[in-house]
């Protein structure tokens, strides 16, 4: 049976809570942003000899606490690295979608001892290149007055829609097949949009391009496929070049898949992460 800590706990953090299962080497699950760790159920269900930690950021799926006020990705990330040090995880494996990539990314940089590898799935070092033009380069000054816009309106409800999710009409973008639209709205569904708001803004305000050099572990990218969107040749292309200060980054592209790759490709997405574990 899954419990919520470890069964000798030196650290128990405020910022997310875990849920434990299984024997083995560990491996961390991060969700993203306003999705609870149901997200990850059936690919951690699909894995054999290891202890998984099923991470959940206060807020998404559960009551915000300290998460409520103030700065949420750096608290979370301090946390995080005490969890694996504190509780004295031998080199996990973690795995980040989304806001959870970026996560596990400045974990590894900033604390490039503490995992042994790290699976970032659709994220980028910094999210503002999704919001300008192909070849064009964000500047800070216009992407944080455009990341506080965003943090008002996602704080007062989504295009005015009040309530604790996001509408339809945001959730069909972030995945492809229509039938996962039911599954998307109950993993996201209850959300503290305080915290969602300022976890956009801090995401948005993280430029780890040139930090990621820092790190010293394996990184596998998971890339989704959307044929309507780019060719494969464009997306592999754009995000080699957003990696390009990390050595050794390998990419994986999985598709057809939107953003959520493990509601649209759940058996190719576990064979990727298999593999991820396996690889030397």
């Amino acid at each position: 049976m899954p419990s919520t800590a470890l069964a000798q706990d030196r650290f128990e953090p405020t910022r997310f809570s875990v849920e434990v299962s299984g024997e083995g080497d560990d491996i961390i699950f991060i969700p993203g942003l306003m999705t609870s760790r149901e997200v990850w159920r059936e690919t951690a269900e699909d894995l054999e000899g290891y202890r998984v930690h099923l991470v959940q950021v206060r807020g998404f799926g559960e009551e915000a606490g300290p998460n409520a006020e103030g700065e949420v990705l750096a608290p979370v990330i301090a946390e995080l690295a005490r969890y694996i040090a504190e509780n004295d995880l031998q080199a996990p494996a973690i795995v980040g979608h989304s806001a959870g990539g970026l996560m596990a990314m400045t974990l590894a940089a900033q604390h490039p001892e503490l995992p042994g590898r790290i699976m970032i799935v659709d994220a980028l070092p910094w999210v503002a290149h999704i919001f300008v033009p192909p070849g064009a380069e964000p500047e800070m000054v216009a992407v944080l007055a455009q990341a506080q816009g965003m943090r008002a309106m996602m704080a007062r409800g989504w295009n005015g829609e009040l309530g604790p999710g996001a509408p339809d009409s945001t959730l069909r973008t972030q995945i492809l097949d229509e039938e996962n639209l039911p599954r998307l709205r109950e993993l996201t569904g209850r959300t503290d949009q305080r915290v969602a708001a300022q976890l956009m803004y801090d995401v948005m305000a993280s430029d780890m391009r040139q930090e990621i050099a820092a790190i010293t572990v394996p990184v596998t990218v998971i890339v989704p496929l959307n044929p309507d969107f780019m060719s494969r040749e464009h997306i592999s292309a754009f995000y080699g070049a957003q990696y390009s200060a990390l050595d050794g980054v390998f990419l994986v592209d999985i598709g057809p898949a939107g953003h959520f790759v493990m509601l649209d490709a759940p058996a190719p997405f576990t064979v990727a992460v298999q593999q991820f574990l396996e690889r030397d």
